[in-house]
This record gives C-alpha cells, structure tokens and sequence, in this order.
C-alpha cells in the first residue's frame, strides 16, 4: 500500500486519464439529431396544443371465394382532413400488390442476405433454399389487386395513378382543413397461399384427407395512406419488411363466408342472432363472466363441419362486424375453426378473450391461448394503459405471428409422433405458443393504440412491445425460459460487426430479429434496472403510452417523454444504444491500495518495514545465506550504530519534527491524521481502480466488492462517472477493511460484450473440451482430408444411429379431447 502526503488525503472524486486525441464527448446533447419541439410536439415529449392527425371511416362489404380463394369487395371511405394543409389529392396503400408480377418485392429479392452470411454454413443454405423456393412459387402466382372501380360521391369517376402498392387519388378540387371527402372502391384479389408465398397473410390447406382451408385475411382493402406533421405523406413503397402506417377510423364490415365458416375479426359482432346457434349464444354469454375459458364450438362440432363441407358449394352467411377508433381490420375464416372464449373486466377494460384453431392445433391450444390472452392484458395494462377494445382474439393457421387491431394470428402447434400417431410438444413448442400470443396481442398497444410510424422505425412498435412481453412472461412462472431481453443475450450481437444502429429505417435493417426487437428490449431493461431504477422508469413508460394512445408518436417524442418524467438526462443512453453500434465492455485494469500519511513515525516507519518484509527474497540472497563468509562476522569490531539499527529505526529527531507538524495543523487535518492511525479499529482503507472502456458504450458502473473477512456487497456509481474521459479513468474505492477482490457486473446486467476483464484480481474462465475417440489409421494421410466431406452424408450411413432421449426428458403426449 502506498501512504498519499497530506495534500492528497482529502482525494474523493474520480480522476481520469484524459488521452492526447479530441475529446469524444458521450455526453453531448441530442438537440443536433433530434427535430426542433414545435407547438405540435413539444420539448417534453408530449403532443402540443395544436397536434393534429387526420382520420378515416370505412364502411366495406366483401365476399370469401373459397373455390377460387378469392376476395371481391367494395368500400366507401370517409377521410377527415384534420391537418392544417390542403389536400389537391390522396394516397392510399395496396399492400397485396406485393404479389404482383414485377413488383418491387419480387425483382428487389435475393437469395442470401448479408445476416445469412454471418450464419453456421447448413443454416446459409437453408436461407438460401426458402428464399429461392419464394422467388420460384412467385413466379406463377397471379396476385395484387385488381382495381375496378373509383369514384367520388356522386358516383363519378376519379382519376388515379397506381405506383405499385401506392395509389394516388386525385380529388376534383382541393380538401381544405377541417373538410372530409367521401369515395368508393371496387376490388378482387387472388388470396396467397401462405405456407409456400409467405407474407403476414393467407390460406392454409389442409392435406388430401382433409381438403379445407383456413382463412387468414389481412392488408385485404385498399386502405388510407398516413399524412401527418412529420413526413406528410407516408408512400413509402411496400416491400415486405417494414410493416404499416395508418389512420384511425371507424369501420362498419360485412363479411359474406361461405355458411358452414366461423369467422373470427377485428371488432364486434353486431348480428349473432344470423350466424350463430342458440347454444352457441348462450356458452358465449357464460363467457363473458367464466373463470376460465368456455368452448363456444367444440372440437366435435368443428370436425363434423369439416366432413360435411356444406357451405362449400355456395350457401352463405353474412357475418357483421363493427370497431370504433381503429387503425386496421382483419379476419380469418374457417369451418375447421374450434372457439373458445373468457371474459376480463377491471378498471378501464371489459373484453372478451377469444381463440380460434383447428383440431390440429390442440391440446396446446385449448390450454393456453386463451389464458395467454388474459394473462397479456392484465400484465399490459400494468405498465402501459387500459385495454380499451371490446375483443382480443388468437387465431391459429399458417401466419407465424401478426398482429391487428384486437386479432393476430399465431403459429405453432403440436405434432404427431411418428411412431404413435399421437400429437406431442415440446418445451419449445409450448414457450413458443405463449411468447408469440403475448407479442402479438401485445401489439394492440404498441402499435395499434400507440400509434408508431412501422414503416420507418421497426423499434418503435417492436422494441417496445418486446420489452413489455418480456415483463409479461416474467409474471407467467418463475423461471421462464430466456427470451430476447436479457442482456447477457445480446452479447454476440452487440460485439458482431455486423450491425446497424437501431435508428435505421425498416428495409435498410441487416438482423431484424436483433435490431429491431432483442436490442432495444435489452436496453429498455438496462435503463429500467439499472439506469433509472423501476420506479422511475415505470412511471415514465406509463406516461408515455398515456400521452400517445390514439396518437402518432416518433422516437423523438418516446425519448423526450421518457427524460422529462423521470428527470434524468438520458441522451448519452440513446446516443449510445440507439444512434450508434458501440458495445459495452469495461476492463479493470488494476488495482493500487494507498493510505494516507499519519506523520507519526512510530506508524509510518512500522507500516514501511511491514511492506519492505513482504517483498521477495532476492535468489541471490537466498543462495548466498550461510554460505557466504561476512568480514563484519568474523571481525565485529567493524560494526557500529548502523549495523545495529536499520532504516526503520526511530529517532529522537523524527520525533521533533512530527511534533512540529502537529503544532502546524488545522483541527480537521489532525482529525484526519488521527483516523489514519493504524492502530485505530475504524481506519479507512483507499484503493484506486482502473477502468477502461473498451467498447465505447459508456454504461454504469456496478462494483461487487469483497473485503477481508469474506464480506461482499454492490456499490453502483452512475455512467457520468465517463463523463471527463469516455475512454479511461480512475475511481476511489473507500472501504472499512482490506479489500480482496473487485468485481464489474456481477449480474451481468449491462450486456458487458467480454467479461473475462471484469474481476480483479483476473479469473480463470471455465470451459470444456469435448473428449472423443480417434480412429485414425496408421499412415492414412488421406483420413483428415476426407472426413469433412463424408460427415454431411454421416446421417444416411447405416451404421449412424440417432441419439436417443432419456425416458425422463420424453415430450409430454396428449389426445386431442373430443366434446
């Protein structure tokens, strides 16, 4: 340990290492990135007194062509001119021209993207040969909408320009603010087979045995275009990635299915007296109050729908459907449709939790969906805003995972077991079903009520609904399976060159999946556990969905709401997660133990003999010790005073001169003095730490200190702590016993990219080195440069068995049950 003069013992703030090249401000301000606040976004965050968003009501009447698997419809639309601009003309989005021949999705598409190139080989190539079988089924697929009819009001045509999946609609005169413009239109399109086209909508048929579809419809009617302070109009081409931008309206749809279909869609039934049976009203009824779900048509029901097939040769029903302030409709459509249903009512929400899904989908489905539904809205409502809609809905059919206003529509399922017949799942399968109707129903808040730009900030709805998802599972069951959020997840990502920052538009991101949703969770819980703390965070995540629900926010309104009701600067943390791809990594480079100088030579020269004892004997000492003759040995008259005291001895001379220092002291500095006393069971013990910033993501510090006598504890130090040197610096430690290990991140809460240089004294990293038997042969060269090539074709040799499970580790079986 070394003893600091007195000039230095009052040391208590952080030095830093300043370097030689520009200072690198981390924690500059955002006013460069950021647009100016306006009377219309304000500089808290908050919509301002003169924000404004346009609106649009669309009355729809449509008919599913199940034969052909088609869509033909028409729509009246209302649009409310609400800015402060007028209008010469509209635009509006025709998202199904994706399937277009020549569209920009098509020609645009490449067989391996820049992600697949970072993958194990066997997985680029499995990219490769779904994006080629794509591209290929495309090619045959005569899809898009065929536009028949525009007309304004009086029945007149309008003329329109269609570019791709924009149409512009040009309006006899110009719509001034405050005025709205009625017109209709006339359309059919070819549905897309969802398992082999892809996209976030489509049918699925069922195998020869079976011959149904399922329905799943969305992006089906030519709908609004968003025109708002921003960006005025959003045209932004379609090309598959980033997802919509709409108005809020409300919508009146009749939906005409063949008789035998249930048809599960946004907003509520308003004719149950036409579609379905007394029985089936009443278990709807029982619902709305139940505990747990009630099966509204059974599985036995479903499947005689399925064998007869009555509806299939033209009869119909008409199902009608209303939802108020809504962004979207969609629907699905099925006679295979099994239903179940629970009602939730507290404080500001009464909805009915519905799901819908083939026999195929069961028994996972009947178990879970609907209790997941109920379980995402409690848990949202918690940390954002009052479910508001009267329906939210989990349909199962060939969409993965997609999300509309109160309907998404959601994947997995069990599968049969080869050998028995019988349908199992796996862990995975069981998690995967719960994750996704958690995000997709989630989505109702983020985006469809806090109304996010999708087509240019994928993070925005996203990120945000996945940091909200990840709270929710949390509540589900203790240990819940690691999903995208927690920082030690994202590590490979964040130290991967092959990044983007977060704030890049949704076509332009290389790793969806990363970007968009794994790292703005992380570092939403990052700022939530360890930047803000919970309460701090939670309130202000709160009051941002409460200020944009029905509204259209932009990143910088969630960042400047998020600051101003917390209180907390935070633009170091958004320059740095979101504008940038630095990584956290801290490095403790070392370690320096000092003390302060009591003065007193009794202490000093003690404390400086005990240090001179622990250094090494030199190798020539120990080599010459009782082998060596010493002249002064063999003739003591040659020693004197010296020989018989060493530096350390006190003099009468120290002595003076420290009761000199005394006489010259102030009472605080003799105080200090006194407590430096070696001898005093309270003396302080300083250690200056040594920190690099390797990474470049200037994060807090959180230090685990391990003293002596075995006692450790956290001392958490704030990211400012960067703020003089973003690169290095040093930080007092104070500490009432000798410290014996230091620790950065022991939770591994701040996503540290290389936390081999995180403990001091360094630690040996555990690891395991796979034993396996070698069967070389003498000789045979050729042996190791073969083996590569055979092992792809390993799984087809005879001798090669499949590794077999424990019977403890078996998937669970199940019988699909029978009503």
């Amino acid at each position: 340990m070394r003893r600091l003069s007195i000039s230095l013992a009052a040391l208590c703030l952080t030095m830093s290492a300043f370097a030689a090249e520009p200072f690198d401000d981390k924690f500059r301000q955002l006013e460069e990135l950021l647009p100016t606040p306006s009377t219309i976004r304000t500089a808290s965050g908050a919509p301002g007194h003169a924000y404004w968003q346009q609106r649009a009501d669309y009355t729809i009447r449509a008919t599913l062509d199940e034969p052909n698997r088609a869509i033909r419809a028409a729509e009246t639309i209302t649009y409310h001119n609400n800015s402060p601009d007028t209008l010469s003309y509209l635009w509006l989005q025709l998202d199904q021209n994706l399937f277009t021949p020549g569209s920009d999705n098509r020609t645009a598409s490449t067989v391996l993207s820049r992600e697949a190139w970072s993958k194990g080989r066997s997985e680029e190539d499995g990219m490769r040969f779904e994006a080629m079988r794509a591209i290929l089924e495309s090619r045959t697929f005569e899809g898009g909408f065929n536009i028949t009819s525009v007309k304004g009001a009086d029945g007149r045509p309008l003329n329109t320009v269609i570019n791709k999946t924009m149409m512009r609609v040009d309006m006899p005169q110009g719509l001034k603010p405050g005025t709205k413009f009625v017109f209709s239109v006339e359309w059919n399109y070819k549905i897309n087979d969802a398992k082999s086209l892809g996209g976030r909508a489509g049918y699925e048929r069922f195998d020869d045995a079976d011959k149904n579809d399922l329905f799943e419809i969305a992006q089906w009617f030519p709908r609004m275009a968003a025109y708002y302070d921003v960006y005025g109009w959003q045209h932004k081409q379609f090309l598959g990635s980033g997802e919509f931008t709409l108005e809020f309206g409300d919508y009146d749809v009749s939906l005409t299915v063949p008789s035998d279909h249930i048809v599960a869609s946004t907003g509520e039934l308003h004719n149950p007296d036409a579609v379905l049976s007394a029985t089936q009203r009443e278990r709807l009824r029982q619902a709305r109050t139940a505990t747990k779900p009630v099966i509204i048509v059974t599985q036995a029901e479903a499947e005689a729908a399925e064998k007869s097939r009555s509806g299939f040769n033209g009869a119909t029903k008409t199902w009608h459907y209303k939802a108020n302030n809504v962004r979207d409709f969609a629907f699905a459509s099925s006679r295979k449709f099994i239903w179940d249903a629970q009602g939730y009512k507290k404080d500001g929400t009464d909805t009915m939790a519905m799901s819908y899904y083939p026999k195929e989908g069961n028994p996972l489905w009947e178990r879970y969906s609907t209790q997941a539904i109920v379980h995402t809205i409690e848990q949202y409502n918690k940390y954002s805003l009052d479910y508001p809609y009267p329906t939210a809905i989990s349909v199962n059919g060939p969409v993965g995972g997609m999300e509309y206003p109160m309907i998404s529509f959601n994947g997995p399922r069990p599968t049969k077991d080869k050998k028995t017949g019988e349908l199992t799942y796996s862990k995975r399968t069981k998690y995967g079903l719960i994750g996704v109707i958690i995000h997709e129903v989630g989505h109702n808040y983020f985006p469809m009520i806090v109304n996010s730009d999708e087509r240019q900030w994928t993070w925005m709805d996203e990120g945000l609904n996945s940091f909200v998802q990840y709270l929710a599972e949390q509540a589900w069951e203790e240990n819940y399976p690691l999903s995208r959020g927690e920082p030690r997840a994202i590590v490979d990502y964040m130290r991967s060159k092959n990044q983007v920052p977060v704030m890049t538009n949704s076509e332009s991101v290389l790793q969806f999946g990363n970007n968009a949703y794994a790292k703005p969770t992380t570092a939403l819980i990052v700022l939530r556990e360890t930047v803000l703390g919970r309460e701090l965070f939670d309130f202000a995540f709160r009051e941002y969905a409460r200020r944009w629900k029905f509204k259209r926010p932009t990143p910088s309104d969630f960042f400047r709401t998020m600051e101003d009701a917390s209180g907390t600067d935070l633009d170091w943390f958004w320059r740095g997660w979101f504008y940038t791809t630095d990584a956290v990594d801290v490095s403790v480079d070392g370690i320096t133990e000092y003390g302060i100088s009591s003065k007193n030579p009794e202490t000093e020269k003690a404390w400086k003999k005990a240090q001179k004892d622990r250094e090494p004997i030199s190798l020539t000492d120990q080599r010459n010790k009782g082998t060596l003759a010493r002249r002064v040995d063999a003739q003591p008259e040659l020693k004197d005073f010296y020989n018989e005291h060493d530096d350390f001895t006190v003099t009468n001379k120290d002595r003076n001169k420290y009761n000199e220092t005394l006489e010259t002291l102030e009472p605080w500095e003799k105080a200090l003095l006194a407590q430096s006393d070696g001898k005093r069971k309270d003396n302080k013990h300083l250690y200056l730490v040594d920190f690099s910033n390797l990474g470049g993501l200037v994060t807090p510090l959180v230090l685990e200190i391990e003293l002596k006598s075995g006692k450790k504890y956290v001392e958490r130090i704030p990211a400012e702590v960067w703020r003089y040197s973003s690169k290095k610096i040093t930080k007092l430690i104070v500490t009432d016993e000798p410290m014996v290990g230091l620790l950065q991140d022991p939770y591994w809460e701040t996503a540290d990219t290389d936390v081999s240089n995180n403990a001091w004294p360094r630690k040996i990293t555990q690891s395991r080195v796979e034993l396996f038997k070698s069967e070389r042969g003498v000789g045979d060269l050729m042996k190791d440069f073969n083996t590569p090539l055979k092992s792809r074709d390993a799984k087809d040799a005879k001798d090669v068995k499949e590794p077999t499970e424990p019977k403890d580790l078996k998937e669970p079986k199940a019988t699909p049950k029978a009503e």
